[in-house]
């Protein structure tokens, strides 16, 4: 057999997709995944090809079973993407959500710094013209943002690497630990695709931005490689714990205010995150384990929500919660498959998000880290709330919008579908994904206190919506803007840059007014002394000259006698 990256499938085969027309295009696109999918499943751990590039030793493929984790759902994730998407007629779009993918499995599968890099740059340029597809204005500025943000990661990934390459003349791409500067940078740049606190808002501010279609493959990819790749890298940092905490925690207050539902989405991808993120710093093997499971839930689930809003705003042309409303008798299918979505996403019992947040939640009470517990308990009430609730509600049964339109188009349905079966058929029987996981699983979700606590924390997040709602103190669903911290270099620092160029200018001003005036005295002054009636341009007699010249010798003479 012969070995390569399978990632190089859909990348190889997305640059096909323009040359080829009609029916062949929709086939090609369909097949591109499900021959990685195949591929990878006969890849065994252990697989490795190497390769050297100007003497530097490359790994362009490294099996183990942490990487094939995110081989198998990103290859499931990219033919449900593909299905959704297979009605339009964009070759463009589809050829770079191709590589994009592509691109992500590429780096999921790479050994070395180098490789990964490479892949890192090419998600985020292929990924851009997901946003620009869009083919309005506030696309176009939310995708130049996005560009700016995800190669200034890969920019840090690159610099990281130069530098361990320095420290220890490797370029593997194994544990790398924050003790080094090297370690550092990389930590930066993997938080920034990951969505860290405080570079974080790049999600909310373009995956609404793009197409119906591309927002569903993005909320798949990037974020979820950046988990990976701090799963491989920092697995046990501690500062992860807290800044994962802190994820799932802090979304929960700006996806209850705002009104665009796919940016509701956006902040609950930020909530989830933080479950992951925080399974990566406690860093033991349940944990690592409940990370892998929980990447593999959520890539199904949050597509299930983000496909059933595409679908919404396909028929409707809006997604903001204060224009919908009603939609359950229009598009039934639909409102099911969302509410499919979101009982997996809220953990319900029987669908896949129990068995895959539980797991970080054990592991988190078996390091007696209670604080950390109780923030993760307090954020899944609220995920309840925001995706679980908020989402389905006010999409299809909130006050009628007036919309009626017909049901999504059917391979949106099919996508859906497909989903939505494996959200339920993994909550069922989770024993499936979990002998695919990293390590050895001894774990059971469906114990008597699981399944309680994880009711009674659903039951009383459902009964604290509704009280809100019925006296009115949940927060109005109206057309507003949420900035939230991009207000800093949205407003903030644009308005510094402004300020700063008006006093930059001021200055320059004053200081060109202070230099032509210097040179203006200075013209006066030698024209008064040497123009064409200046003192030095006069003629004087000869004898006045000659008595000056004496005067002068005169005090000469005294000064050298006094001497």
């Amino acid at each position: 057999m012969i070995e390569f990256n399978p990632g190089l499938i859909m990348i190889l085969g997305g640059l096909l997709v323009p040359v080829i027309k009609g029916p062949a295009r929709r086939a090609l696109l369909l097949a591109l995944p499900v021959a990685g999918l195949a591929y990878t499943i006969i890849l065994d751990p252990g697989m490795s090809v190497t390769a050297t590039f100007f003497s530097y030793k490359l790994e362009l493929l490294r099996v183990d079973k942490l990487a094939l984790v995110w081989g198998y759902i990103f290859h499931i994730a990219a033919f449900i993407g593909v299905l959704y998407a297979i009605h339009e007629d964009d070759p463009l779009q589809a050829t770079m959500a191709q590589i994009y993918m592509g691109a992500a499995v590429a780096a999921v599968f790479a050994g070395d710094l180098i490789t990964l890099f490479v892949a890192w740059e090419l998600t985020a340029i292929s990924s851009v013209f997901l946003i620009w597809a869009s083919r309005t204005e506030r696309a176009y500025r939310a995708g130049m943002r996005y560009l700016i943000i995800q190669i200034g990661s890969g920019v840090l990934l690159l610099a990281g690497a130069i530098i361990i390459f320095n420290d220890t003349g490797s370029l593997a791409f194994n544990h790398i630990g924050i003790e080094s500067l090297g370690g550092k940078l990389i930590f930066i740049a993997f938080g920034i695709k990951c969505a860290f606190p405080f570079l974080h808002n790049w999600l909310q501010d373009s995956y609404p931005q793009a197409t119906v279609t591309g927002t569903v493959i993005l909320c798949a990819f990037t974020t979820k490689l950046a988990v990976y790749s701090l799963a491989r890298g920092y697995a046990g940092t501690e500062i992860l714990i807290y800044i994962g905490a802190t994820m799932t925690i802090f979304p929960v207050f700006f996806a209850v205010i705002e009104n665009n539902l796919r940016r509701v989405l956006a902040y609950s991808l930020n909530n989830q995150l933080g479950f992951m993120v925080c399974g990566v710093g406690l860093g033991t093997e349940l944990a690592l384990n409940g990370t892998a499971s929980h990447a593999f839930s959520h890539i199904l689930y949050k597509a299930l929500l983000f496909m059933s809003m595409g679908a919404v705003l396909f028929r409707t042309g809006t997604c903001e919660a204060s224009k919908l409303g009603g939609l359950f008798k229009s598009m039934p299918w639909t409102a099911g498959f969302c509410i499919v979505g979101a009982m997996s996403i809220s953990a319900f019992p029987l669908f896949s998000g129990f068995v895959s947040k539980s797991m970080i939640l054990t592991a988190a009470a078996e390091e007696h880290r209670w604080v950390i517990w109780s923030m993760l308990l307090i954020a899944s009430a609220g995920v309840m709330e925001h995706s679980g609730i908020k989402i389905p509600y006010f999409a299809f049964f909130a006050h009628d919008g007036g919309h009626r339109v017909k049901e999504a188009p059917k391979n949106m349905l099919w996508a859906m579908g497909i989903a939505a079966f494996l959200c339920i058929g993994i909550g069922v029987y989770p024993d499936a994904l979990y002998a695919i996981l990293p390590y050895e699983v001894n774990y059971h979700p469906y114990t008597f206190g699981h399944v309680i606590t994880s009711l009674q924390l659903l039951v009383f997040a459902g009964l604290a919506f509704l009280f809100l709602i019925k006296t009115g103190l949940y927060p109005a669903e109206m057309p507003s803007t949420n900035l939230d911290f991009d207000w800093v270099y949205r407003r903030f620092l644009p308005c510094c840059i402004k300020c700063g160029g008006k006093i930059v200018v001021s200055v320059d001003q004053g200081v060109r007014r202070g230099f032509l005036h210097l040179i203006s005295e200075v013209i006066r002054v030698v024209h008064r002394y040497s123009g064409i009636e200046g003192t030095f341009a006069r003629t004087y007699p000869a004898g006045a000259m000659v008595f000056w010249a004496v005067g002068f010798l005169a005090i000469f003479l005294v000064l050298y006698l006094v001497g």
